[in-house]
């Protein structure tokens, strides 16, 4: 019998075929970057998004995008989901829209929040003078990263199939 091999599914963009038309509008209350997946499933930087602003995008349907602090990179909601999928251009009345999307923050955990918090005040090389447990201060070590993200995106989405 022959092995049977699950497909990694990466959230990129797939073609360029409907194109659409976008405002993400900031409400997290703090910079936001926009990155655009590629086909490859690599994150491109469309630049920052300042607290109540918006960016108006032309994109395309299949043309995923995720949103991070600009700061320290910790990841925001658009939508309320990690990652958007643009929606066709028209409406139900069969006029040509800008879709509003929004970006918010998301509930941080406490141990998150404060990790963060921690990571803003305290120099990376001086986290081993903190007195407190020494697994927080590997998890101090492990800041934010896109790219950590999509690759446990990806795997929960195999996890699924």
């Amino acid at each position: 019998m022959a092995a049977v091999r699950a497909e990694v599914l990466i959230p990129r963009s797939l073609h360029s075929d409907i194109p659409t038309y976008v405002e993400f509008c900031n409400q997290a209350g703090e910079v936001a970057r926009a990155w655009w997946l590629d086909f490859n499933g690599n994150p491109v930087c469309y630049g920052d998004i300042s607290p109540g602003k918006h960016l108006r995008m032309n994109t395309y349907v299949t043309h995923p995008w995720v949103f991070r602090n600009a700061v320290n990179d910790a990841k925001l909601l658009v939508n309320l989901e990690d990652v958007y999928f643009p929606e066709p251009p028209v409406d139900e009345d069969g006029e040509t829209v800008f879709r509003q999307v929004v970006i918010t923050s998301p509930v941080y955990s406490l141990k998150d929040y404060c990790s963060m918090l921690i990571r803003k005040l305290v120099k990376e090389g001086d986290f081993k003078k903190l007195e407190i447990a020494e697994s927080l201060k590997e998890d101090l070590k492990e800041a934010p990263s896109l790219e950590q993200e999509l690759r446990q995106l990806n795997a929960a989405h195999n996890a699924k199939c």
